[in-house]
């Protein structure tokens, strides 16, 4: 399938996203909390790396105070100032400053004493725009975290990566392109699917 029809998915299910009134936002990001307790890798887990949510995203910010209760490192990612199109991830905390960056997303300020390298990341959780039902993720095109998960897609060390996202972020098949890294697990308010 062509590009444009990854496009029009992702400008279908981005109106889906930014229709969720902030209500709703609070009641899904809440929920999810609940679902992540279920995790039996978030159990286990030491550090992880989560997001801030933009433009409709499923809200992570209670997840993360979660997290920070449990003791668990928690870490954002940040866009690599000298390696086009990939990720660093920061340790966040309550304090930790945060900056915009060229997408207008908060990101921790770069501190290199702040950095966890990728493989001592025992989750990274993933926003998505869209998913399947084969686990099938559809970002927002940049490939960032397609380049991240790359070279642990099929090792059984590194980080396992678990998408986050609303219910109505599902469709029944998304193209495919080469690069496209399929996700074990995706976790939505209501579900946890594993493939």
């Amino acid at each position: 399938m062509s590009l444009s029809t990854r496009q029009q998915i992702r400008t279908l299910i981005r109106g889906r996203r930014q229709a969720i009134s902030s209500d709703q936002q609070i009641r899904y990001s809440n929920e999810l909390v609940e679902r992540a307790k279920q995790l039996p890798e978030l159990s286990r887990a030491k550090k992880i790396a989560l997001y801030l949510a933009t433009d409709g995203e499923l809200d992570a910010q209670p997840m993360i105070e979660w997290c920070w209760q449990q003791g668990i490192d928690t870490y954002l990612p940040v866009i690599h100032p000298f390696s086009k199109g990939q990720l660093l991830f920061l340790r966040y905390a309550p304090t930790t400053p945060l900056v915009h960056n060229q997408y207008k997303i908060l990101e921790p300020r770069l501190d290199k004493q702040m950095i966890c390298p990728v493989a001592d990341l025992d989750i990274i959780f993933t926003p998505l725009v869209a998913f399947d039902e084969q686990g099938q993720r559809l970002g927002m095109g940049g490939g960032y975290y397609d380049r991240t998960l790359a070279p642990w897609e099929s090792k059984s060390i590194g980080p396992i990566a678990i998408g986050l996202a609303h219910d109505c972020q599902q469709v029944s098949a998304l193209p495919t392109e080469s690069w496209d890294i399929p996700l074990s697990t995706i976790m939505t308010p209501s579900k946890i699917w594993r493939w």
